[in-house]
């Protein structure tokens, strides 16, 4: 049942879905609650984000420009009681094996030759798992100038020339198991910038660099509400500026691809609206700083639905979650946080966000909605509004508000990087992945443990001090 099929304001959208609901899976179906979500129907198949013209492979992209691989590293091989893949089952007595950058080989410890030459690296009983992938990350500079405003929309911005290896908030980050991060302007005005996607060590940012743009950073109301610029200082003008901004690199992009197919003139070039073609040929997405029901019904229906873009919703709080179904049908994922509970005055009780997103339910409908199941959602901190190294604590939030806790780690890791388009680098254990490791004194979603080595691009960078206490 499509809930906003009963919502005058997206009256015309439900004709433009275009990803129909999938077969239903068996045995998918989860229990909830109205406090977390209850009696959800049965989930279809795995949830994919909408973005059908995303280039094939790195070399196909036209805009966006990806940083090095393989970069130098010595050879290691880690063994430990448990290695956590996330895309494949867990592995007892384990070992992962690394060099200049790579993941070379991960499996059984009594499986695998280490070659010779590498340094043997016993973790013992600690649990190693991918380097999480944070989706909204203000501190990869330690200049936080990124709520600059000259119009309400401001696509000229970008954060590539900002970002920063050597500072204390990007080094606790790495102490607290985030090994890639989302670098993107504020939100005090309703377009703030084309965002990074770095790593969170390197010998310099050209080196720690994974993508850019890596999104274009979207407030949809709220925020921008302050009072940025001369117009739309309520929904519907902010909606109206956002709209004409990308129409027109819209119409720069149609005129490139006329160009490419020999039937009109080449543009003349224009940085900005260069980088908002990129949009269009779905080689990123927008991060969308989108919260409560109506706005993120804005999002789903303009961003999505009629400019056809790749679209991720990257707070999503309060009572949004009630869309869920809407935004699975329609490919758009979220990324919550930093707000990991929504008082219902309804009901009078507290809603988990993640868990509503995830798992559906009947959200104060009449009756329930599909939810966005293990692979649509993700989590943030939206740093430094929570601490980066804290992104630990807001999937373990997550897990106590409802969120199932196989899911979360999903949350902290691939789903994230899928969500962004960066899945064939980051975000899980795999043979050809970057080696980026968190070695965890156990369970990463249990906030009583913490990062005991942390590894980027195949290179050691942080090490607990040894001689710190453990509680």
């Amino acid at each position: 049942m499509m809930m906003f099929r009963s919502t005058a304001a997206a009256f015309a959208a439900v004709s433009l879905l275009s990803t129909p609901l999938f077969a239903q899976e068996a045995g998918a179906g989860e229990k909830a609650s109205e406090a977390t979500p209850a009696a959800a129907p049965a989930q279809p198949a795995p949830f994919k984000p909408w973005r059908p013209r995303r280039p094939a492979s790195e070399g196909d992209y036209v805009v966006a420009k990806w940083g090095p691989r393989g970069l130098p590293s010595p050879g290691y091989a880690f063994f430990a009681d448990k290695i956590l893949p996330v895309t494949s089952a867990p592995i007892i007595n384990g070992v992962v094996i690394t060099r200049n950058g790579t993941i070379e080989a991960i499996g059984k410890a009594s499986e695998i030759t280490v070659p010779a030459g590498y340094e043997k690296i016993d973790c013992g009983d600690a649990v190693i798992c991918p380097g999480f992938v944070e989706t909204h990350c203000h501190i990869a500079s330690p200049s936080f100038d990124l709520n600059d405003t000259v119009h309400p929309t401001n696509p000229e911005f970008r954060t590539l020339d900002l970002i920063s290896m050597e500072h204390d908030q990007i080094m606790m980050a790495r102490a607290g198991g985030v090994s890639t991060a989302l670098y993107i302007p504020g939100s005090g005005s309703n377009m703030g910038g084309f965002g990074t996607l770095t790593k969170t060590w390197g010998n310099s940012p050209e080196e720690a660099l994974v993508r850019f743009p890596g999104s274009l950073k979207i407030a949809q109301a709220g925020n921008p509400e302050r009072g940025s610029g001369d117009l739309g200082s309520g929904m519907m003008g902010m909606s109206d500026g956002i709209r004409m901004t990308l129409m027109d690199g819209q119409r720069y992009w149609e005129q490139m691809l006329a160009f490419e197919a020999g039937k009109g003139p080449k543009p003349k070039f224009d940085p900005t609206l260069e980088l908002i073609s990129g949009l269009f040929r779905h080689e990123f997405p927008l991060s969308v700083h989108t919260q409560i029901y109506q706005v993120v019904l804005q999002t789903l229906q303009e961003l999505r639905l009629e400019l056809g873009l790749w679209t991720c919703v990257v707070h999503g709080t309060f009572d949004g979650y009630r869309l869920s179904e809407d935004l699975r049908m329609a490919g758009v994922p979220v990324s919550g946080g930093p707000r990991a509970y929504h008082y219902d005055r309804a009901t009078g009780k507290f809603n988990g966000v993640l868990a509503n997103y995830a798992l559906g339910g009947k959200m104060g409908w009449r009756e329930p909605v599909l939810g966005l199941g293990r692979d649509g959602v993700g989590v943030n901190t939206d740093s430094p509004v929570v601490a980066q190294e804290q992104l630990q604590l807001q999937a373990a939030m997550g897990v106590r508000l409802g969120w199932p806790h196989e899911w979360a780690l999903r949350g902290l890791t691939i789903n994230n990087a899928v969500f962004f388009g960066i899945e064939h680098r980051v975000g899980s254990l795999e043979v050809g992945k970057d080696a980026d490791l968190g070695i965890w004194s156990g369970d990463p979603i249990d906030p009583r443990n913490y990062v005991e080595k942390m590894v980027v691009n195949g290179t050691i960078c942080y090490q607990r001090d040894p001689s710190r206490p453990h509680w």
